[in-house]
C-alpha cells in the first residue's frame, strides 16, 4: 500500500480529484442537512461517477451505514460484482477500521481522502488494513473536509451546552 499526501493545486491530476473530492464535500452537506455527521464518498470508475453517498447512520438506524459502506454497495451493485477493481473511493474524512476493512474486501484501487480523522481513523490502528494492492491519497481539500466535521461538532457541542443549561435554569 503506498500512501501519498497531497495539496490542492488546481492543475492536471490533482484538478480532476479535487473536482471529484467537492462531489463527496457535497454529500457530506446532504448528510448535515439531515442531521448526520457530514461524511460524504463517491465512488469513480474510468473518470466516470458510479456511486455517491453520505452517511445515513441515524436515518437507517444502523451504526454500519457510513458513508464509505453506502458507496460500496452502490458501486458494486452498479458494476454487478464484489469488486471494486480500477475504481477511486473519494471520501471527505479517513475512513474508520470498519469501512477500511470493506475497502479491502472490495478491492478498491484508490483511496483518496480529505483529511485524518485523529479519533477514529483506521492509520491510528493500523495502516495496512487496506489491501496491499490499494493506494492512497490524503489531504485533498483538506481544509474544507476538516472545517465541515468541526464546524457540525463545534455546533452540536454549543447546542448541548445550550440545552444543558436550559435544563438546569428550569
Amino acid at each position: 500500500m503506498t500512501i501519498n499526501r497531497k495539496r490542492d493545486v488546481m492543475s492536471g491530476d490533482n484538478c480532476e480529484e479535487s473536482r471529484f473530492m467537492r462531489m463527496a464535500l457535497d454529500e457530506a452537506g446532504a448528510a448535515r442537512r439531515a442531521g448526520e455527521v457530514p461524511v460524504g464518498a463517491v465512488v469513480v470508475s474510468e473518470g466516470k461517477v458510479i456511486a455517491r453517498s453520505h452517511n445515513l447512520t441515524i436515518t437507517l438506524n444502523d451504526a454500519t451505514a457510513h458513508a464509505e459502506m453506502q458507496a460500496i454497495t452502490a458501486a458494486s451493485d452498479w458494476l454487478g460484482g464484489r469488486y471494486l477493481t480500477g475504481c477511486t473511493l473519494y471520501v471527505t474524512l479517513e475512513p474508520c477500521p470498519m469501512c477500511a476493512g470493506a475497502l479491502y474486501w472490495s478491492r478498491v484501487e484508490r483511496v483518496v481522502f480529505g483529511c485524518r480523522d485523529m479519533k477514529r481513523g483506521y492509520m491510528l490502528y493500523s495502516p495496512e488494513m487496506l489491501h496491499p494492492g490499494t493506494q492512497v491519497e490524503e489531504g485533498v481539500l483538506e481544509d474544507e473536509c476538516s472545517e465541515m466535521i468541526s464546524s457540525f461538532f463545534r455546533e452540536r457541542r454549543k447546542g448541548n451546552r445550550e440545552k444543558g443549561e436550559a435544563e438546569e435554569g428550569e
